[in-house]
């Protein structure tokens, strides 16, 4: 560790670790449920126990990355961290809305909408908690010594994240607008902005642990970029046709999602 400031990135891993299992657990009681030994269905019923397990994948792994972006940004920025404090606070909220979070799923408060179940109170509390940890990475890398590929990739994928967050947020009578502007969040995430971030953080790792020229793995990074894009933006289609879009989304979403582990062939 080569700044004081890395260690709060302890305690994101450790909440990640502690969510994931939690999450494990949620899919344990739905796995049982499943096959008849649903003896928790009084308190813990099916659809309650599929909310908080789809749900929690997405907080543990955003709470992991965050971890790694208090880890990374300031080795590759060659500084402490802006402020650790503000670092400090954007944890306890983030812990504090997700456990109220999923108190509020067994209490049936949520929206009911597949992966993005979260309250609309919650969900401005998410992204004030989002935006705070984005100006705390940004400041840090402003005021660097250096402004690395690999810090760059790292921040502009937090930051695609998050804008890309906002479209769930939007409220739609038509339930066919809302499916198609859902999957905005859901696609995008896993099959985009995700993939940007795991390549900032592999090509971190690959760089220290290897001591390989750091030319050379930043190249590769931009493959993996472009080849993240080219796929998981048109690999959407195949949601789209299903929300009643025209058919030859059905037709560019196949052939775009076939590409998609390309970018994981690449990284």
């Amino acid at each position: 560790m080569k700044f004081k400031s890395q260690s709060i990135s302890w305690a994101f891993f450790a909440a990640a670790l502690g969510l994931f299992a939690l999450q494990l657990v949620y899919g344990f009681i739905m796995g049982f449920a499943r096959v008849g030994m649903d003896g928790l269905h009084e308190w813990i019923p099916f659809n309650v126990a599929r909310a908080v397990h789809t749900n929690l994948l997405g907080v543990w792994l955003i709470t992991g990355f965050m971890g790694a972006a208090y880890w990374i940004i300031p080795d590759e920025a060659d500084r402490e961290l802006w402020s650790p404090k503000l670092a400090w606070i954007q944890f306890w909220s983030l812990m504090a809305v997700g456990v109220t979070a999923v108190i509020g799923y067994h209490f049936q408060w949520w929206e009911g909408r597949k992966f993005l179940e979260i309250p609309r109170a919650l969900d401005w509390l998410v992204v004030a908690n989002v935006l705070t940890f984005l100006f705390n990475i940004l400041m840090t890398i402003w005021k660097g010594r250096h402004m690395t590929t690999t810090a760059s990739v790292l921040f502009f994928g937090l930051l695609t994240a998050a804008l890309l967050y906002l479209p769930g947020m939007i409220t739609f009578e038509s339930a066919v607008l809302d499916s198609y502007f859902r999957w905005w969040v859901v696609h995008l995430w896993v099959e985009g902005v995700w993939e940007l971030i795991l390549g900032a953080v592999l090509s971190y790792l690959l760089i220290k642990m290897t001591g390989i020229d750091r030319e050379i793995i930043e190249k590769w990074l931009y493959v993996i970029v472009g080849l993240t894009f080219l796929s998981g933006i048109l690999g959407t289609g195949h949601h789209y046709y299903y929300t009643g879009a025209p058919r030859y989304w059905l037709i560019v979403g196949g052939v775009f999602s076939a590409l998609e582990p390309l970018a994981f062939l690449g990284m």
